[in-house]
């Protein structure tokens, strides 16, 4: 079993002048070595098999690439000391918690963590302690929640995975029970969506308004939340079927399914911004109760804006976003630095300044 002992011990083991930052080869690894290689410091990337060329074609920002057969041969006990041979620091993202299940995250994975590892399993709807209650207890408005679909009295997203790859995302919206049954039948019969899948889904609110992506970074040494910029997300098959004239829409007529495929930039009207500074500052505030010590580095708040400029959160990434787009269009992290600063290399800062501040131990698990 893992804890902040292990991990102390392993990093009072390391080089702290030779240290590399470590990530799954996925998601967002790329911005995550690139904005290290822009401290200086040593990158490795563990990869599987038939997709490690863009890490090998980097060669820039990867210093090493591991291939594996499989993502989840990370947590074999050679990779991991391979790993803290290298004075790793291991920066964990969406793919890594896709491939590699929690309880090993948590207590098998002897690599120090950028970040809580506790918190990363919130992200989950159907855990014990998830965003849900995160949001709850933080004071921030989200989504009702249907407890059965028999309960819809407006627009709702069905949100469930997809039958043959659980990674990727069916959703679809539904405006009454009736809607939701046809639809359900629909995509179950074209092998979208499976019952046992469905049996788990979370049916919420389907919000009205315009959506963003707000990135922020949470660092513990300068006690402080930062708020990095705004990102909005591309989605197939929704974009750009939507660019599509209503009459071919309705000739077409296929289900959408909502996979997340890019990363557009986004700003916001100035007025917002005490409105999303406040958010962040409270999530970050609610994950110190319930996941001490709190959330350390990057997360997201995926929000919609209403008409009466209501700021309803609908999805919580309590780790690495993923929008490597923020650091070349989004203006808000040059405001905070005079420089933009892309949230791998925010990363690559605050690991330095703890090591510089004797406090490693405060931003890794």
């Amino acid at each position: 079993m893992i804890n902040q002992n292990t991990i102390n011990a392993i990093i009072k083991s390391y080089e702290l002048e030779n240290i590399s930052i470590g990530t799954l080869g996925s998601h967002s690894a790329l911005d995550i070595a690139d904005g290290a290689k822009d401290e200086g410091l040593r990158t490795v990337v563990v990869c599987q098999e038939g997709r490690e060329k863009p890490y090998l074609f980097y060669k820039r920002i990867v210093d090493e690439a591991i291939v594996l057969k499989r993502f989840s041969d990370i947590m074999k006990p050679e990779v991991q000391k391979h790993l803290r041979d290298r004075n790793t620091i291991f920066v964990p993202h969406r793919a890594f918690t896709t491939y590699v299940d929690y309880d090993s995250i948590e207590k098998a994975f002897e690599v120090p963590i950028f970040g809580n590892r506790w918190i990363l399993r919130a992200e989950e709807r159907t855990a014990p302690v998830n965003q849900y209650h995160i949001l709850e207890n933080a004071g921030i408005r989200f989504p009702r929640v249907f407890k059965s679909f028999e309960e819809i009295d407006r627009p709702v997203i069905v949100k469930v995975h997809e039958a043959r790859r659980k990674i990727e995302r069916a959703f679809f919206v539904a405006t009454s029970p009736k809607d939701y049954l046809e639809k359900v039948k629909e995509r179950i019969e074209k092998g979208i969506i499976s019952e046992d899948d469905l049996a788990s889904a979370k049916i919420e609110e389907f919000v009205i308004g315009t959506y963003f992506n707000f990135n922020y970074f949470h660092s513990p040494i300068s006690k402080r939340v930062e708020f990095l910029g705004i990102d909005r997300r591309l989605q197939t098959d929704l974009f750009d079927y939507v660019t599509l004239p209503a009459k071919q829409q309705l000739e077409i007529n296929i289900p959408l399914q909502n996979i997340e495929i890019g990363h557009t930039p986004a700003t916001i009207r100035e007025s917002m911004l005490e409105k999303v500074l406040t958010i962040g500052e409270k999530f970050v505030e609610a994950t110190k109760h319930l996941f001490p010590p709190g959330i350390i580095g990057p997360f997201a708040l995926q929000s919609a804006v209403t008409k009466d400029l209501d700021i309803v959160v609908y999805d919580v990434s309590p780790r690495v976003p993923g929008s490597p787009i923020i650091s070349t269009t989004s203006p808000y992290s040059k405001y905070l630095f005079g420089q933009s600063v892309s949230t791998g290399r925010r990363i690559a800062i605050e690991v330095k300044n703890a090591i510089k501040a004797g406090r490693l131990g405060d931003v890794v698990t």
